[in-house]
């Protein structure tokens, strides 16, 4: 069984509140030195049978279409085998500039 990492950031242009209230509140917690903070999600989807290309492209179209808002947010994959090393994923003819297979 393989797991597959669902990353989804807000594209750098839009606005986010809750990653400046971070950034302002870490100066105040002892945390100097950090410039920029953005939140984001994670989503981690353990797959049965082999992540193939078929896999890949279902998951794509799970984030694009569900776990993403592509109007305002990127998403990237990557697949994770047992021991949580990341394999690396080659993007398909599929993945857009809103969400990216990396």
């Amino acid at each position: 069984m393989a797991r597959v990492v669902v990353d989804v950031m807000l594209k750098p242009e839009i606005l986010d509140p809750q990653g400046q209230a971070v950034q302002r509140a870490l100066p105040r917690l002892g945390f100097e030195g950090i410039s920029d903070v953005r939140q984001g999600k994670r989503f981690e989807l353990e797959v049965e049978g082999p992540v193939d290309a078929d896999a890949l492209a279902r998951i794509h179209e799970l984030a694009e279409t569900f776990l993403a808002n592509t109007v305002i947010e990127n998403f990237t994959v990557r697949v994770q085998d047992a021991d949580g090393n990341e394999r690396p994923v080659e993007a398909g003819p599929d993945a857009a500039s809103e969400g990216a297979v990396a």
